[in-house]
């Protein structure tokens, strides 16, 4: 995974509540288990008409938030089904931060797996980052910090150091497997000393 660094960017803002994992990546599109190419197909419903013509009054598909590395989204964002595609297409798309009020818990965790960072921040802090994504100003999320900067503010947000250690590191759940190989290994050898029929029968 992809080593998260502080981001810089013309945010983009959905205003939609309750936006569910079908919108982001709709059920047409999960026969696939790579984390690449769903960026083309994220809000397709939203994005393309039925002939598959891009809508233009769609947020993403305008410059300059068709390159926005932040999204700022409407609460409950990711509720629904908890299909991995989901996270899979934001990345796959350039997206590297949401921000909304709150987030469906399974998609929260889910961003943390695939290089995202979600942050929760308050009615009042969404609506006037909104005004920046409006003006097409740019703001910055500072993880090592936990602080998002725009104008002359800062806010504060919570995130588990956990999470923030494993996007810092670039660390997903094979990577935290790989660290400990070496006990691993061991372990095994340990195993088939003591109880050789163990890993026979495997």
């Amino acid at each position: 995974m992809e080593k998260f660094s502080n981001i810089k960017s013309i945010p983009s803002y959905l205003s939609l509540q309750n936006i569910d994992t079908d919108m982001i990546i709709p059920k047409q599109f999960l026969k696939t288990i790579k984390r690449t190419g769903l960026g083309k197909s994220l809000f397709y419903e939203m994005r393309f008409d039925e002939n598959g013509k891009k809508i233009d009054n769609f947020i993403l598909n305008n410059a300059p938030y068709d390159k926005s590395k932040i999204l700022i989204a409407g609460k409950n964002f990711g509720c629904g089904s908890s299909r991995e595609h989901a996270p899979w297409a934001l990345s796959d798309f350039g997206i590297k931060c949401i921000i909304s009020s709150s987030f469906a818990d399974i998609f929260y965790n889910n961003c943390f797996k695939n290089g995202i960072l979600p942050i929760q921040a308050s009615e009042e802090t969404i609506l006037e980052l909104a005004e920046y994504s409006k003006r097409r100003e740019e703001i910055v999320v500072n993880l090592t910090k936990q602080e998002i900067f725009f104008g002359n503010k800062t806010v504060n947000f919570e995130v588990d150091a956990f999470k923030k250690k494993c996007l810092i590191e670039g660390l997903d759940d094979i990577a935290l497997s790989m660290e400990k190989i070496s006990q691993i290994d061991s372990f095994e050898q340990k195993l088939n000393s003591d109880k050789p029929w163990v890993l026979k029968n495997e």
